[in-house]
This record gives structure tokens, C-alpha cells and sequence, in this order.
């Protein structure tokens, strides 16, 4: 939150952080807005423009000094630490995927690897629900839950993003006019990796 707030991006402002031997904590100042997940369903596509110029903006900065990654090779050993700790939601997965274990996954996530990546700074987890929007105009007030932020290839977050916005209260239509807004046509083997590698975190 600090680093972003340093290249001025909204975010919830550290008031206090610490722990001891029995817990931790952060306290953050409130971001002004509501989620984008709460915008009116009668107007999405103003919501949907804004969450396309969120993406866009966060994608721009500058990648110089950026402390933090999520690239192919961190998050395939992070992916592959989750499996072993057993902390991957195998109740929670993908039609596509029910009944797979952790180890199928894994195996599939390699099998699936793109073999390139073009670095961005990305949220790590940009859905609407940590987007958050002007009630009023739907104008982006700033970005919460930033903790999977990091160097990363641009459709980690667009991945997301489109699945997100494929399905209710969103349609197909929503997620095709988020990437005209963002300026990219759709890449279907960087979604499936991005989407699946989702599953493990």
C-alpha cells in the first residue's frame, strides 16, 4: 500500500502495524467509494469502463524499483508450496476442473505455461470487489486488498478481470467491451493459465 500510494495510486493509507507473539496487525485508513461489485446493475458498462481504466492505469507505472513479483516462476513455487501446505480449495474450483487434485492442477498449470511474459506492476488480484468507484460517477477512487501486487504479465490481472466480468450480475458483453477499453484483443491460452493459476491462491 505504501509503495503504490508512492507513485499515486489510491489506496488505504497505514496508520499502524505490528505484531507479538500472538498476532499481527494493520490498521488503514477507510478509501473513500464503493466497490465496483456494488455498482448499480442498470448502468455496468460505465462501471465496466472504469474498471478497464483501473487496469490500464495500475499496467502504466513504472516497473523500475518495483520491490515485488509475481512472475511465472515465483508463482509457480508459490502454487507448488500451497499444494504441499494444503491450503488450495479443491471445493472451490472451476466447472472445468471439479474433482482434480491439487497435484492434477499443478500439472496442468505447468503443462499450460505461456512462454513469454511482458512485466507490468498488476494487482494480483483485480476483481470488482477491489476496485472501488465514486458512487456518483463510477470514476475509480482507489484499490484495496493489494496484497498479491507485483511485476507480473498484464493478464494476470486481465484474466481475472474478463472472467469476472463474463458472468452475472455482468455479461459476455461487458467483459468483450472491458478489453476494447483496455486495448488488447483477447489472448485464450494467457486467460486459461491466469484463471487457473487463481485456483491456488
Amino acid at each position: 500500500m505504501a509503495w503504490l500510494a508512492g507513485r499515486g495510486v489510491a489506496t488505504a493509507k497505514v496508520v499502524d502495524h505490528g505484531q507479538n507473539e500472538e498476532s499481527a496487525w494493520l490498521v488503514t485508513e477507510a478509501v473513500t467509494g464503493i466497490t465496483a461489485a456494488s455498482w448499480p446493475s442498470g448502468d455496468l458498462a460505465t462501471v465496466t469502463r472504469s474498471l478497464a481504466d483501473a487496469a490500464r492505469m495500475l499496467h502504466s507505472l513504472p516497473i523500475d524499483g518495483c520491490p515485488f513479483r509475481r512472475d511465472l516462476a515465483t508463482t509457480d513455487l508459490l502454487a507448488s508450496a500451497r499444494v504441499e501446505a494444503g491450503l488450495v480449495d479443491l471445493d472451490n474450483l472451476e466447472d472445468q476442473y471439479d474433482g482434480w487434485t491439487g497435484g492434477q492442477l499443478l500439472d496442468e498449470l505447468r503443462r499450460i505455461r505461456p512462454t513469454d511474459e511482458n512485466l507490468v506492476v498488476c494487482h494480483g488480484d483485480l476483481t470488482p470487489d477491489n476496485v472501488l468507484v465514486d458512487p456518483d460517477s463510477g470514476q475509480l477512487t482507489g484499490l484495496i486488498d493489494v496484497g498479491g501486487l507485483g511485476l507480473a504479465d498484464r493478464w494476470l490481472d486481465l484474466a481475472i478481470l474478463y472472467r469476472e466480468l463474463s458472468d452475472g450480475p455482468f455479461d459476455r458483453s461487458h467483459a468483450a467491451q472491458f478489453l476494447r477499453r483496455y486495448g488488447v484483443t483477447s489472448d485464450p491460452a494467457k486467460m486459461s493459465y491466469y484463471v487457473l493459476l487463481d485456483e491456488f491462491f
